[in-house]
């Protein structure tokens, strides 16, 4: 029997379509996000903890304006992100920033507004993520960070960091509130759960695409616990330090590692280690490269460093 096509999601646009499309939003030249170093896991972290703050901060004034501002502030860091041709620290960050705002303002949304309890809006959240997941991996048959390499993909793989960001604000307020954990509790408790990956990468041989979207995850609900912890009400179980303080000192130590890889470049991919594509199992990409019109080839291999 021959091989069935690929799934993908594209829309036919036409030509004149494609051109306006590619002059707004250009393919990518080269790829998209950072390479995998211990920066990067501090920075993510550290994106999970301000946009909890920021979100909360927004929330206690009008809340229609602070919808306003998040969605504005995800609209901007979308277009500039997306008008990059390859990774750039600022746009990226920037984009990782604001989805950490704008998920968290989208999950408390779904609770305070619509009346989910915090067990459904994680099961929700869940059931999004596993969604875009097979998605992506149906249509380009891997899910490996180092083959973002084509608009489609950078889609795919932002589709992804929105539903983990709103995944993990649910699972966070649902240990710390519904399983009364607490929030220091559960930030130690999902401390504990991201090193499994970690060890389970370096002694065990867990697959590397595998153990990089395992600890993704679990930094949401990580960074989260951690700034309702210092900025919740001692009434709260948090430190009282307030949310718009933690917000501010977060953004400010953000800022600053962003600069340093901004202007240091260590965290850019290295074009020399390019090889195939590896699937969620681990094996070979079989999807086509896109640019070079070869099986393969899209992108090096995932190497968490």
């Amino acid at each position: 029997m021959p091989a069935r096509p690929p799934f993908r999601l594209d829309v036919d646009l036409g030509q004149p379509g494609r051109a306006a499309a590619d002059g707004i939003f250009p393919e990518p030249v080269a790829a998209k996000v950072p390479e995998i170093t211990f920066l990067f896991w501090v920075i993510k972290v550290l994106t999970t903890c301000g946009g909890e703050a920021v979100s909360d901060y927004l929330a206690l004034g009008n809340r229609p304006v602070g919808a306003v501002v998040e969605t504005g502030l995800l609209v901007i860091a979308l277009v500039w992100q997306f008008r990059t041709r390859r990774y750039a620290a600022a746009a990226y960050w920037s984009l990782a920033y604001a989805i950490a705002i704008f998920g968290t303002g989208v999950s408390d949304a779904l609770h305070l507004f619509v009346g989910i309890p915090y067990a459904g809006t994680t099961l929700l959240w869940s059931v999004v993520l596993a969604l875009v997941f097979w998605l992506w991996y149906r249509s380009e048959g891997t899910l490996s960070i180092h083959s973002i390499i084509t608009r489609r993909r950078e889609a795919y793989y932002w589709a992804v960091v929105f539903a983990t960001f709103a995944l993990g604000t649910a699972l966070g307020d649902f240990t710390a509130t519904v399983l009364g954990l607490g929030y220091l509790a559960s930030g130690i408790m999902f401390f504990g759960i991201i090193l499994i990956p970690a060890v389970f990468w370096w002694r065990f041989g867990l697959n590397e695409v595998a153990a990089f979207w395992f600890a993704y995850v679990v930094t949401r609900p990580l960074g989260a616990s951690f700034a309702d912890y210092l900025g919740r009400p001692r009434s709260l179980s948090g430190l009282g330090l307030g949310s718009g303080r933690i917000a501010v000192i977060v953004t400010i130590v953000v800022a600053v590692l962003v600069g340093y890889l901004a202007v240091t470049r260590r965290d850019i991919q290295r074009p020399a280690d390019r090889g195939p594509d590896r699937g969620a199992d681990g094996g070979a990409d079989g999807g086509a490269d896109p640019r070079a019109g070869r099986p393969g080839g899209a992108g090096p291999r995932m190497s968490p460093r």
